[in-house]
């Protein structure tokens, strides 16, 4: 009984261990597999059992059996699983050369109860594990579906798991950079740290990063905290943008992190730069965005705003990068920009057409659809009209 109980302390529960002290014990050489005939743990040679027999006691028709066959004897016992998966159930098979006396079967039985206790607990584990990463992949769907602007379904697949979480229509993206090997744990203790207010993902284009969107002020505040006690960790964020913003809070994010690198205090937050865009007309260059994406204005909503995300993504990062933020196929990324660089003309292999498509694409992102209704100038402005404003002039002079 004392050794039985030595099996379940938390250092010795294995299988395997019990198994061979069983077999050890009883002298017996002792099999368990599961209901589909799947070894779970052996020891000595293995018996030769009936096909038969045992699919009956792994059905739960019979609890146990007794066999001799020649000169050996066997026991077949049973071990039942409570749920609706009769897979579940696992079969201990245990055959020696001498009859089953009383000692030996009471061993067997209690054996048999050790084990329903330790088979439990392993398939409650990787019930537990399951769950974990069906959570997990919850939260990276969520956050894929406000990178292309889908606010409406992101906020539906939020409410069941997290009510509230997404409710206001402005937040912040923050990016934790650690170590591969310490990320899970890392993400479990930004989830800690923010008490369930911020949506955690695990970044699948990076294995050292952790992505954090949450919409609190004290978000930034506990995962400054939780850096400042974890050398080697760094922490970027985004100012507070829309939620359809999220993909560019996300590179603003990435960007304050390679700042943060090189800070004493290891966390930085995106600090806006003078920016060529900054310095022009922002009439002008709303009606001269608008007019460079107009022919995407024939497609469905969700179709454009999936495709300028994706684009805007994808100038910014490579197509793998980018692919694996949004949980496609980098062919995927690709096709998307062709089939914007083909409605707009546009060939995005050059450098210059890249800058203006990047411009365009961030101006309609930060300030909307362009509204032409008494706000169209009557001659259209070019791009060269809105570099040559004085204001760019002097700032590109003073950057030279």
């Amino acid at each position: 009984a004392r050794e039985l109980l030595d099996q379940l302390r938390p250092a010795g529960r294995d299988l395997n261990r019990l198994i061979a002290w069983l077999a050890r014990s009883t002298g017996s050489a002792v099999r368990l597999q599961d209901a589909r005939g799947h070894l779970l743990a052996e020891a000595g040679e293995r018996p030769a059992l009936d096909p038969a027999v045992v699919a009956d006691v792994a059905a739960g028709r019979v609890s146990a059996a007794a066999l001799q066959d020649g000169t050996r004897h066997v026991r077949l016992v049973g071990i039942r699983h409570p749920g609706p998966d009769p897979a579940a159930s696992a079969v201990l098979a245990v055959a020696r050369p001498e009859p089953f006396d009383r000692h030996t079967t009471d061993i067997l039985g209690h054996t048999a109860g050790v084990l329903e206790l330790l088979l439990r607990e392993r398939e409650l584990a990787h019930a537990g594990y399951r769950l974990r990463r069906a959570t997990a992949d919850l939260r990276l769907a969520i956050l894929q579906l406000l990178m292309v602007e889908d606010t409406v379904s992101a906020r539906r697949v939020a409410a069941g798991l997290w009510p509230g979480l997404l409710e206001r229509d402005t937040a912040r993206v923050y990016v934790i950079e650690g170590t591969a090997a310490e990320r899970d744990r890392l993400a479990d203790e930004c989830g800690t740290a923010t008490s369930g207010g911020a949506l955690v993902v695990r970044c699948p284009a990076m294995d050292e990063h952790v992505i954090v969107l949450g919409a609190a002020t004290e978000v930034e505040e506990r995962l400054r905290s939780l850096v400042a006690v974890r050398p080697g960790t760094y922490l970027g964020g985004s100012p507070r943008q829309r939620l359809a913003l999220t993909a560019t809070a996300y590179g603003q994010a990435v960007t304050a992190l390679a700042v943060a690198r090189f800070s004493p205090e290891r966390a930085a937050v995106y600090a806006e730069r003078t920016r060529p865009a900054r310095l022009m007309d922002p009439a002008a260059l709303h009606a001269w965005s608008a007019a460079v994406l107009r022919p995407l204005d024939t497609l469905p909503y969700h179709v454009r705003a999936e495709l300028l995300a994706t684009t805007r993504l994808g100038l910014e990062f490579t197509a793998v990068s980018t692919a694996k933020v949004l949980g496609v196929s980098r062919n995927t990324v690709r096709a998307r920009m062709d089939r914007v660089a083909a409605l707009l003309g546009a060939d995005f292999s050059a450098l210059a057409v890249r800058a203006m498509a990047h411009i365009a694409l961030n101006t309609e992102a930060a300030h909307g659809p362009y509204d032409t209704e008494g706000n169209a100038p009557a001659t259209p402005t070019g791009f060269a009209d809105l570099l040559g404003g004085d204001a760019l002039r002097a700032w590109a002079e003073g950057l030279l």
